[in-house]
């Protein structure tokens, strides 16, 4: 077990942390909202569930959706927070909105290492 905090996005650090970063390894994105009360919720356990592999797995990404990383949401055709969404060399490969459990974060998470691979 490993503990891995999401690294913050934002437009300036779009392409370098999660599009360039996922030709070497999974990304996963976290795009929330400071308002959002469901992305508050989300948050611990995503950190929950990744703490369960290795830092060398997979990157736990977030991006604040406000000012101008909207950009990036609007981009990705976000519709609401959070949306996770998991990038694999350089494109979206797979999605799910709102709060989820441990179980379906982990399935998720196991899913897109096995596409990587």
């Amino acid at each position: 077990m490993s503990s891995i905090y999401p690294i913050e996005v934002s437009i300036d650090s779009f392409q370098e942390l999660v599009i360039k970063k996922s030709h070497k390894q999974l990304v996963i994105l976290d795009i929330s909202a400071q308002w959002c009360t469901p992305c508050r919720i989300l948050e611990p356990i995503l950190s929950s569930v990744a703490a369960e592999y290795n830092n060398d797995e997979f990157s736990l990404t977030k991006l604040e959706a406000e000012d101008e990383n909207m950009k990036i949401a609007g981009q990705f055709s976000v519709r609401g927070f959070p949306t996770v969404i998991a990038f694999i060399r350089g494109k979206e490969v797979m999605r799910f909105h709102s709060v989820q459990t441990h179980d379906f974060i982990r399935e998720f998470i196991d899913k897109n290492l096995q596409e990587f691979k």
